[in-house]
């Protein structure tokens, strides 16, 4: 009796140990979830890190890896969450433990604005969570992805697999419509000066190219008329083709300007007014 009694003494013990490590464990964890709520990182960080060195059993892998990676990215430390994303994803225990992670370094990859590989991933994902809801997950991120490389064309594409009304989609319609073809711009900048800068909305700039190359193209012209060649010629290849080209350049200038601030305008938005999830 005496035998069994000191027995469970120690069973009782080594199970009282094992709940408190347990308990601390827990404790830490939470610990470090409401310095995480509260945006300091850098603290939550710390305690994350010293849970997993505690942590024997790895039971806290995936969710302290997942958080390290969150606060890495809020602290815009991209390297950082992607890394600790990743470790997360590796102590996965399910298939959605397994998406949330991929997904967050596909997000990681955005706003780092690698979206080359972020297609890859989406594309490596697509083989394996293309069914139920993440169908529309990867649709809605690869949009995203999309809209970072300036393809707002292809970004509404993959919106409008979730709905054709889809509010991205309609917001990615109007930047595609409103934007303008610096090829075009060119073109009709070769074809008649200054119709680029008024095409693009830049009338006062236009006028004056149109100006400045019907007058040295007609002094130009009456230089030769007038059998002054060397003055033909000057004016001619000093004033007038360099207007020319001047006009062809300015145009294409202001084109990508207008295209960068109708994206600019329509990431502002995204960014402050948009309530929907975002990288």
């Amino acid at each position: 009796m005496s035998f069994l009694k000191k027995y469970s003494t120690l069973l009782f013990f080594f199970i009282s140990l094992a709940a408190n490590a347990q308990n601390q464990l827990s404790s830490q964890f939470d610990y470090a979830n409401n310095l995480f709520k509260a945006h300091q990182y850098f603290d939550a960080v710390t305690e994350y890190k010293r849970l997993l060195f505690f942590d024997s059993k790895n039971e806290y892998a995936f969710p302290a890896n997942y958080k390290i990676g969150e606060a890495y990215k809020s602290g815009l430390k991209f390297d950082e969450a992607i890394k600790y994303f990743s470790l997360a994803e590796m102590s996965a225990a399910n298939s959605e433990q397994k998406y949330s992670s991929k997904i967050e370094i596909v997000k990681t990859n955005i706003l780092r604005r690698t979206t080359d590989r972020a297609h890859q991933l989406l594309d490596e994902m697509e083989k394996t969570f293309y069914t139920g809801v993440y169908k529309d997950s990867l649709n809605y991120w690869r949009g995203w992805n999309y809209i970072f490389a300036d393809n707002w064309k292809k970004a509404s594409e993959c919106f409008a697999k979730i709905s054709p009304s889809h509010e991205l989609k309609l917001l990615c319609d109007g930047v595609e419509k409103e934007k303008v073809s610096v090829t075009f711009t060119k073109v009709i900048s070769y074809i008649l000066p200054g119709a680029g800068q008024v095409y693009t909305g830049q009338y006062i700039s236009g006028i004056l190219s149109l100006s400045y190359n019907v007058l040295f193209g007609y002094l130009t012209i009456n230089s030769f008329a007038e059998e002054r060649i060397f003055d033909g010629f000057a004016v001619g290849s000093l004033l007038w083709l360099r207007f020319y080209r001047g006009n062809v350049q300015n145009a294409e200038k202001f084109a990508e300007e207008k295209n960068i601030e109708t994206a600019n305008k329509a990431l502002r938005y995204l960014q402050n007014n948009y309530q929907g999830q975002k990288p």
